[in-house]
């Protein structure tokens, strides 16, 4: 609401006026809101009622947040899995581009020991 004033401080006059009476009803709305969370008995006890820790609204958001890690822990642990995913996939391309080059260089070497055992029985 605060913020809410500021910026009308540099509006229109007539803007101004009409939202400034709107502010007016907000502030009324949120005092009679803020009366009535402290009228009102959470089932906590005097003896609780100032510790926000004990709160219903600070177990849902506790509760909320572990959730929330949980998840991030969850994205980092999916993302983390699928680069590991590339990386094998990645090496089974290498290892079988090696394993064809070493096939290769095996037929190759194969036929230069017939060319020379050609040669040698020719000598």
């Amino acid at each position: 609401l605060r913020e809410m004033e500021e910026e009308l401080k540099y509006a229109p006059a007539p803007f101004r006026n009409q939202m400034m009476s709107k502010i007016r009803a907000y502030k009324r709305d949120l005092s009679m809101f803020q009366r009535e969370m402290r009228s009102t008995d959470l089932g906590l006890g005097r003896g609780n009622q100032g510790d926000t820790k004990y709160g219903i609204f600070a177990t849902e958001n506790e509760q909320s947040t572990n959730l929330q890690s949980q998840r991030v822990l969850l994205l980092q642990g999916t993302d983390s899995l699928n680069r590991a995913s590339e990386s094998i996939e990645r090496s089974h391309r290498i290892a079988a581009e090696t394993d064809q080059i070493g096939t290769d260089i095996i037929e190759e070497l194969g036929e230069q020991r017939e060319q020379l055992e050609r040669t040698k029985s020719r000598v």
